[in-house]
């Protein structure tokens, strides 16, 4: 929900009033309960976001993207390697 300012035409009050985007714009003074208030426009505020950016992977260094790489493969299973044991014997053909 945005914040709006707020200004009286007749008193000369100011004030910041935070509202959903469609509920209808106030028109009652607060301090002089005159129906003179005006809406004002501004520039509003940017959108900010915090962190180490949008993507997991974005403006990530390189000794970062190392040490990534690094913790996954040492969390792998690590595979089994099954020798086959070849005989020393000469294959014997039986008669």
């Amino acid at each position: 929900m945005p914040t709006y300012d707020y200004r009286c035409d007749a008193c000369g009050h100011e004030f910041e009033f935070f509202q959903q985007m469609s509920a209808p714009v106030k028109k009652k003074c607060p301090e002089c309960l005159k129906l003179k208030l005006k809406r004002l426009i501004g520039t509003g505020s940017a959108v900010m976001f915090k962190g180490s950016g949008f993507y997991e992977t974005d403006y990530r260094s390189d000794s970062y993207k190392k040490a990534a790489k690094a913790d996954k493969e040492s969390s792998k299973p690590k595979e089994k390697k099954i020798e086959s044991k070849k005989s020393t014997e000469p294959n014997k053909k039986e008669k």
